[in-house]
């Protein structure tokens, strides 16, 4: 498999990455660690070199799940992404913390979840207005020279959020939702990146699961989905109806329904890899089968119309 560069950083990766946010209790309940942890170690077999994580799912769960699973792989053969934005609280209480002493120390505690002694790429959650972003970008400089961390990034920034960022600090990489249902990034978020050589890692890249083709528009969720506007009545319909008319389309390349939105996903220029939420081997199995494909221009397009009802 082709590796992407992650903008001006050295990091090389595949275009699909280990998404590891469904290790969040309190947004998708309680899940089977022994099943994630097999998930894990197979997207390495099947050709995943590239796993993200953050301090906030489960606040530090995700973390060392990971780091029990991924502790079995050469270290140099992976690259791990972790995230620093939110302070914890034992109450539960939690807020938005990127100060110079936070961002050490946190970063120490993540590297002993992970059971790593650096992490690849060290990313800002997202942005704090309580901090310079001065301050910040110092943290992850003495975090570089230090050997910590291999690059710092950003996720859910704004274009003039990151404008005052790489003004401050070689951010490299930005981290954006983006699915083929939510474009709102294509107008300016990722033609800023690749204008500024900033590596984009999107996330959500199958809508949490509605691009999967295996709804029918009536499901109910107790989880986080259950309040989500496409995920309830008519429009749910609708989107599900939508997906399951690019079936003709999958099976013309031989494809699933959530590895052709994958392989139309990292096709677009602008993005170098989809991120996806994976719970068990088969997920990442059939994700990892979305590297490597090329999806025609006429239907990369028919594929867009179909879901945006054009």
């Amino acid at each position: 498999m082709e590796l992407v560069r992650l903008g001006g950083s050295e990091l090389k990766v595949t275009p699909i990455a280990y998404g590891s946010w469904q290790l969040s209790p309190r947004f998708w309940g309680k899940q089977p660690e022994k099943t994630f942890i097999e998930a894990m170690q197979r997207a390495f077999e099947v050709g995943v070199n590239f796993y993200d994580t953050a301090d906030a799912y489960g606040d530090g769960y995700s973390e060392k799940v990971m780091g029990m699973a991924l502790k079995e792989l050469p270290r140099d053969k992976i690259v791990v992404a972790t995230k620093v934005y939110n302070r914890f609280y034992e109450d539960g209480r939690r807020h938005g913390d990127l100060s110079y002493d936070y961002i050490i120390e946190e970063c120490d505690a993540s590297l002993a979840r992970l059971q790593m002694d650096y992490v690849d790429l060290y990313q800002c959650h997202s942005f704090d207005h309580s901090t310079p972003m001065e301050e910040t970008a110092e943290a992850m400089q003495r975090l570089m020279k230090e050997g910590k961390i291999r690059a710092f990034g950003m996720s859910n920034f704004t274009v003039e959020q990151m404008r005052l960022a790489r003004k401050c600090g070689n951010f490299t990489t930005l981290q954006p939702l983006y699915n083929l249902l939510e474009r709102d990034g294509e107008r300016d978020l990722l033609p800023y990146c690749r204008a500024e050589d900033i590596g984009t890692l999107v996330y959500s890249p199958l809508a949490k699961g509605l691009l999967t083709g295996k709804y029918t528009g009536d499901e109910k969720f107790e989880d986080l989905r259950g309040r989500r506007e496409m995920f309830q009545g008519e429009r749910f319909r609708e989107l599900a109806g939508r997906v399951q008319g690019l079936k003709p389309i999958a099976q013309k390349y031989g494809l699933s329904i959530p590895q052709l939105v994958l392989a139309v996903t990292i096709q677009h220029p602008l993005i170098d890899v989809a991120i996806v939420g994976i719970k068990n081997t088969e997920q990442i199995e059939e994700a990892a089968g979305a590297m490597g494909k090329e999806i025609s221009r006429e239907d990369y397009h028919n594929v867009r119309g179909a879901l945006s009802g054009a």
